[in-house]
């Protein structure tokens, strides 16, 4: 193996771009690994773990590092020449005249734009409180993509904002639609009177297309990071997200999303939400249902909290669940449900949805009474896995950016003689990857007459750049079975392996 790489000094780029950037290196003929990251110290650890950096090599937070790993030097060079190229390319409009100026600081961008006042954080971590701090200072709302940032600046930033009237979305703020626009991953979305407080951002994602395929449309999701409803932060955001709704006269039902939240911090919420003049759906993905006031309803799923904001409207209702399983045979030695997520509260709708069925589940992302995956044989029991979870992405992109995270699992799972069914999910939208469907039919194009049953849903929509019923269309001509939803696709899932074990 042969490594190299390159240094630029005070060189930034977004995280986002640096992750796609990486994955388009990794592809090239002939590279084992490839790493595009800020310097930060918690970079510089990973890289020399994966032997892309050597020891001695001395790097800042704001220096930029190309490394690569190839089988041989020439692919190496090539590789590394090609990185260079497409960061030093100038960005041109196709007239070829130079593209419009953009500011690099939030200073200038204030200065020559004084009308605007949202800024999207997502720089490393390590830097991404003290521009989010700028952001503030300036009368700013923030929506805060970076994650690795502290609780104590999280709360910290997080008062500032409440003392100011300013929304602080995050950190790890993956999805929010603001007036329409979506953000960071975010989905193209009908205009609607359903609100949406998101602690969880595939789960907010999941919620706002069913309710847009369905035709219905939301004004506005508001990220609040997945940490705002621990005890040390308090619901900080989510109390004046509840505000701002309360005062909204485009949004006329909200729906509150999140994994458990600390039980003095629900507490706080749910008194907050009995002041409110609307109707509320609270969705805790994993919790057991609580009392809730008059004006709110409780869902445990994501499809049921869809399905409360839309009035009762069902969704997938043609679904045939029981007809779908019977066309797969049961297989006796198959009997395990191998689930493969992109989306982490997809994987923790799929736990409550399994173990709410009688099915024994296991998860590295596990919810409240599911056990914790620890890496050891069991057969038993269905395995639900989060592949957006650090243990996978430390130093990768997202597999929503980067599918091929998922290519190693999906292919052991094809090949099990244990597993009846394979779960998976296709997240689309602004910031995902271009064409995920064909990446997937692609890696299970080989598999065996007796491989396991999969079974996918799509978070998305018609006017994704994706476009939703296309990549079902792949998904379907490759003998995947694409359900509605995903809390349907784990009906099926479990429909289908315990038909197996029968």
């Amino acid at each position: 193996m042969v490594v190299l790489h390159e240094i630029r000094k005070g060189f930034y780029l977004d995280s986002v771009a640096l992750m796609r950037l990486s994955r388009e290196v990794a592809a090239a003929p002939g590279i084992v690994e490839a790493a595009l990251m800020m310097g930060t110290p918690s970079n510089a650890a990973i890289m020399r773990n994966a032997g892309l950096l050597d020891e001695g090599t001395e790097v800042r937070g704001n220096d930029l590092v190309l490394a690569v790993k190839a089988e041989t030097e020439a692919a190496a060079r090539a590789a590394l020449d090609d990185a260079i190229r497409a960061l030093d390319k100038p960005k041109a409009q196709g007239d070829g005249s130079t593209a419009a100026w953009r500011p690099h600081s939030i200073a200038a961008a204030v200065k020559a734009h004084p009308d605007i006042n949202l800024a999207l954080i997502s720089v490393p971590g390590d830097f991404a409180a003290a521009e989010a701090r700028k952001a503030l200072n300036r009368g700013l709302h923030v929506l805060m993509f970076s994650d690795n940032v502290s609780i104590a600046d999280e709360l910290s930033l997080k008062q500032q904002a409440r003392e100011a009237g300013l929304l602080m979305m995050g950190p790890d703020c993956g999805t929010a639609v603001i007036g329409g626009a979506p953000l960071a991953f975010a989905n193209k979305l009908q205009r609607g009177r359903i609100g949406i407080i998101g602690a969880s951002g595939t789960g907010t994602q999941e919620i706002s297309c069913l309710i847009s395929e369905a035709g219905q449309g939301i004004s506005h999701a508001i990220g609040v990071g997945g940490r705002d409803l621990k005890k040390e932060i308090g619901g900080i955001t989510t109390l004046m997200a509840i505000d701002a709704f309360d005062s909204d006269p485009e949004t006329d039902h909200v729906v509150l999303i999140s994994k458990p939240p600390h039980p003095d911090v629900a507490k706080t919420v749910i008194e907050r939400i009995g002041r409110s003049k609307k109707p509320y759906t609270v969705c805790f993905i994993g919790a057991e249902e609580t009392k809730l006031p008059p004006n709110a309803r409780f869902s445990a799923t994501l499809k049921g909290a869809a399905e409360l904001a839309l009035g009762g409207q069902a969704i997938g209702a043609g679904f045939d669940v029981a007809g779908q399983a019977s066309r797969f045979p049961g297989r006796k030695w198959q009997s395990r449900i191998e689930g493969l997520f992109a989306g982490g509260t997809l994987c923790a709708e799929a736990q409550v949805i399994l173990a709410a069925s009688g099915r024994k589940v296991v998860s590295n992302a596990a919810i409240p009474g599911v056990p914790k995956l620890d890496g050891t044989k069991d057969d038993q029991r269905d395995r639900l896995i989060d592949l957006g979870d650090d243990e996978y992405t430390r130093g990768r992109p997202h597999p929503m950016i980067d599918p091929s995270v998922r290519d190693d699992a999906l292919r052991s799972a094809l090949g099990n003689s244990d597993i009846a069914v394979v779960l998976l999910d296709l997240v689309l939208g602004y910031g995902a990857h271009a064409d995920p469907a064909t990446h997937l039919t692609e890696i299970v194009a080989s598999r065996g007459k007796n491989a396991p049953a999969l079974v996918a849903s799509v978070v998305g929509t018609e006017s994704d750049p994706q476009t939703r019923s296309a990549q079902v269309r792949k998904l379907e001509q490759a003998g995947i079975i694409v359900a509605p939803s995903n809390a349907q696709a784990c009906e099926l899932a479990a429909a289908i392996a315990n038909s197996a074990a029968r």
